[in-house]
């Protein structure tokens, strides 16, 4: 491709990205258009010549417009992801054109060497201690996946069984401890490690979701040998936060495994306001989080962290003749994540804690938790409204017309859930907690502004307004 034809190309690649961002706060928050409707509009042949660069990217602007969700916008509460932060999308851009292969240190120094700077960053931001070791993953779910990979190295190691060379066959059993109320994602990284998803230790859990520290006890006192226990920074409904404090000890005492999911929760500890309710989650062997929640980096970026970066090694280095050794001091990204050939997920994240620093960082986690609780005390303010969980975070669930009873309650907040995404002013989810629907609403974007906060609790607050005239 000739470089006016390569300047032109990615010029309106970027024409089209900077006019979809500039209008993203005042077009809908949801998708204008379903699955099958963008699927019809899709079909087609498979093509049997080519298409000029230019018309293709074109033509992909134009017909996916329509069924683009509003996950940048500043009133997306759906899920808690960020919002790509612009200079993050950037430093994505360099990356994907500079094409790298981040699968060793040699073959792209720059690659490897930004993101073990990187790295360092995060620890430092997250008050971890500074020889942990750092995987750059997709997400929280490998993230975990990595982590208790690390996690059932360690154990059996400690018990003299070799899982790297042998495998689970005839391995000690792995006892996992896992409160009631833990991300399913976790569950899938256990189901792929073979440790099973239904075999392990449920633990009783408190009202908001968190581990009841006296019911651990007891399951860790019945049972012995090789344990990995999990606990979760950051319940996905009510933000709570399991009792670390108290788990810790007890974990050690049976030279177990504590591993923390903090896919979102993890980040209070980058804010003075929110630190204390994470305070202690530095006890533990390993966390996963994300960067593409908070620090609002784009998708595919994640980080396994443990304080044990040999046993993080083993359970992840993959060895070639043809690839090179790490000396030394030197890092070798591949050590830390399950793929050579992946993404160079280290430019994003240095651009992004680069462009906030500390300061912007903890604003921005402040600011939100501050919001979550101004949208809740509207909501609990008004007749027929329901905030079910304490707001000690960022996430809040409501139910409407829990007064008239359950099966209303389910069937008035169902309603109401529709009636926002109908108007499409943000874009909010529902869940089941138990056993009865909640509207969940997460505030996560780097964008959400006092006024984008009153403006989707007017929106809320009118769907509220017409569900109940119309079940009066």
């Amino acid at each position: 491709m000739a470089v006016h034809e390569l300047e032109t190309l990615w010029s309106k690649a970027a024409e089209l990205a900077i006019g979809f961002r500039a209008g993203i706060s005042d077009r809908r928050q949801n998708p204008g258009a379903t699955y099958h409707q963008m699927r019809e509009s899709f079909a087609a042949p498979t093509p049997e010549t080519g298409t000029p660069p230019l018309q293709v990217i074109e033509e992909l602007a134009r017909q996916a417009e329509p069924g683009i969700n509003g996950m940048a916008g500043p009133r997306f509460f759906g899920w808690v992801i960020g919002a790509s932060h612009p200079a993050g999308v950037a430093a994505d851009w360099l990356t994907s054109a500079w094409g790298q292969n981040c699968g060793n240190h040699h073959a792209t120094p720059a690659a490897a060497a930004v993101e073990e700077v990187a790295a360092q960053w995060l620890l430092d931001l997250l008050h971890l201690p500074e020889d942990c070791s750092v995987g750059f993953v997709t997400g929280a779910t490998i993230a975990n996946f990595v982590c208790l990979a690390a996690a059932r190295d360690e154990v059996l190691r400690r018990v003299g069984w070799d899982v790297e060379a042998n495998g689970l066959f005839g391995a000690p059993p792995i006892r996992v401890l896992i409160g009631d109320d833990a991300h399913t994602s976790v569950f899938s990284a256990l189901q792929f490690l073979g440790l099973g998803h239904d075999r392990v230790i449920r633990v009783a859990t408190d009202a908001q979701g968190q581990i009841k520290p006296s019911a651990f006890e007891a399951a860790m006192r019945d049972g012995s040998g090789p344990v990995i226990a999990i606990a979760q920074a950051g319940q996905l409904n009510t933000g709570g936060f399991d009792p670390v404090a108290e788990m810790a000890p007890i974990v050690v005492a049976q030279k177990g495994w504590l591993h923390v999911d903090g896919a979102f929760g993890l980040w209070a500890r980058a804010c003075p306001e929110t630190a204390p309710i994470a305070a202690e989650l530095d006890l533990a062997d390993s966390w996963a989080t994300d960067g593409h929640k908070w620090l609002q980096t784009p998708y595919d970026c994640g980080y396994a962290i443990t304080r044990h970066p040999d046993a993080h090694r083993r359970a992840m280095t993959i060895a070639a003749s043809y690839l090179p050794t790490a000396q030394a001091g030197e890092r070798d990204p591949s050590h830390y994540v399950p793929e050579l050939s992946r993404r160079a997920r280290g430019f994003a994240t240095w651009a992004i804690i680069r462009a906030l620093g500390r300061a912007g960082i903890a604003e921005m986690i402040g600011r939100h938790c501050r919001l979550a609780r101004r949208i809740a005390d509207k909501l609990r303010a008004t007749s027929g409204i329901t905030v079910v969980n304490d707001v000690v975070l960022n996430q809040i669930i409501a139910r409407f017309g829990a007064e008239r009873g359950d099966a209303a309650g389910d069937k008035l907040t169902q309603a109401v859930i529709d009636e926002i995404l109908r108007g499409g002013e943000l874009f909010c989810g529902g869940a089941k907690w138990r056993g009865r629907w909640v509207m969940r609403l997460s505030v996560i974007s780097g964008q959400t502004s006092e006024a984008d906060a009153d403006r989707a609790t007017a929106a809320i607050l009118n769907a509220w307004d017409k569900v109940r005239g119309a079940n009066a």
